[in-house]
């Protein structure tokens, strides 16, 4: 593909996973924390928010399934379900992007039946111009324009999830440039 550019790269996106974890390690103080990682896409931003909190943690993997391609079917289904009970647990779903919601709707709705003590979320990207439901994070990476992204974690057909960056499909470069100065402005302000 040849129209893929950088819109985080890999210095930015390690400077907020630490404030993450910070705030993370802050809020959870004094508490045990189940962490669940939202398979595939999740996995490299899972790993390194993990090894930065400064807490007990419990870790667990889920696999939901609702894209082809670049486009949502609409239907959420789970392909791997936590192994550990989560009942009475504080729990923290960490996740790659939210876009339409309908994700992270099912999954909250889904978890909760479960009966843990409390769910929050954690993603990397928000995506709000896709939001199809009312459903938001506890904890923001980035608040990204609507764009295609891959790369670090995320992917277009398989591919791409390996490179240390996230990175869009564009041939704008010249509103590119903005957004990228618009999402370093967002580390500053926390």
């Amino acid at each position: 593909m040849d129209n893929i550019e950088v819109l985080i790269d890999e210095d930015t996106l390690q400077l907020r996973i630490k404030q993450l974890a910070k705030q993370i390690s802050s809020d959870y103080k004094g508490k045990d924390l189940t962490v669940i990682c939202i398979l595939k896409g999740a996995m490299y931003f899972f790993a390194d928010l993990t090894r930065r909190l400064d807490l007990n943690v419990n870790i667990d993997f889920m696999r939901l399934s609702s894209y082809e391609g670049e486009n949502s079917t609409g239907k959420v289904n789970i392909k791997l379900d936590v192994e550990n009970s989560i009942k009475g647990k504080d729990v923290l779903i960490v996740e790659d992007i939210i876009d339409s919601g309908r994700s992270m709707e099912f999954l909250f709705d889904y978890l909760s039946l479960k009966d843990p003590n409390s769910i929050k979320l954690c993603v990397l990207l928000d995506k709000p111009e896709r939001r199809i439901v009312n459903v938001n994070a506890d904890y923001v990476g980035f608040t990204i324009p609507n764009r295609f992204v891959i790369g670090y974690g995320l992917d277009l057909d398989e591919m791409y999830r390996n490179t240390p960056q996230i990175n869009c499909v564009t041939d704008d470069l010249v509103t590119l440039e903005k957004d990228v100065k618009n999402l370093k402005k967002q580390i500053e302000k926390k």
